[in-house]
């Protein structure tokens, strides 16, 4: 089983996509709690969370460390509110659990990415972001992903609202 750390910053109903896009996999077992980083204290935001049962950790210092400190699960899925996981993204993290070497502890999701983002990768400001999984205790010790990352053979969209 998995948590699923979710940012928040793009409203109350790019949050509910994110969290209702996750449903499926929690009746599957894969994942087993959420946490919602909420770095502006919303109320709505709050309610949310309140109602789907995940953990809120709110205020302006909101990291995905943060998150992973609230989550419950050896590996952590960090997604932005508005990221819906493409179809068969369940089966895929399944897949990747089971291939993946006992020391592979971070995978990345396929997503789309601005110019701006694929150029600051290559100049090195390698954070954790959106789309990434990790193990917790890697996540616990820095905000800076641990080397490569395993490729994960599912994709993350964008809510269509928000595109």
């Amino acid at each position: 089983m998995i948590s699923v750390v979710v940012r928040a910053e793009r409203g109350v109903e790019a949050l509910a996509a994110t969290l209702r896009a996750i449903v499926p996999a929690v009746a599957e077992g894969l994942v087993g709690d959420a946490v919602v980083l909420d770095p502006a204290s919303d109320d709505a935001v709050a309610a949310v969370a309140d109602a789907v049962g995940a953990t809120l950790v709110a205020g302006p210092d909101v990291s995905w460390r943060r998150g992973a400190q609230a989550a419950r699960r050896e590996w952590i899925l960090c997604l932005g509110a508005g990221d819906v996981p493409g179809e068969g993204w369940i089966l895929a993290l399944d897949q990747f659990f089971a291939a993946s070497p006992p020391d592979c502890g971070f995978g990345r999701l396929r997503r789309p990415i601005s110019w701006f983002a694929r150029m600051r990768g290559l100049a090195g400001a390698q954070q954790v972001r959106a789309g990434d999984l990790l193990r917790r205790d890697l996540l616990l010790r820095s905000d800076v992903p641990p080397g490569r990352p395993a490729r994960v053979l599912a994709a993350i969209d964008r809510y269509p609202i928000l595109r």
